[in-house]
């Protein structure tokens, strides 16, 4: 992403409702992804699975990498 593309979302991470939101999305699909892992049983699914849940946590630090990119 380019500087513009973060100064776009800032006004989003700056809102609290906002991010509580998407936090709140984000959580909940890294537990349905963890339910999935619990039961799958070959290893590219596992790996599509860790790949999600990994790109899910990111959200948690959304606001701090937005910020960043926007200076």
């Amino acid at each position: 992403m380019n500087r513009e593309d973060y100064r776009e979302l800032v006004w989003m991470v700056n809102q609290k409702d906002c991010m509580d939101l998407l936090l709140k999305y984000a959580d909940a699909r890294i537990e349905a992804a963890r339910s999935n892992l619990e039961t799958a049983t070959d290893m590219d699914t596992v790996n599509k699975l860790q790949g999600r849940i990994a790109e899910l946590k990111r959200f948690r630090t959304l606001r701090d990498e937005v910020l960043k990119g926007a200076e």
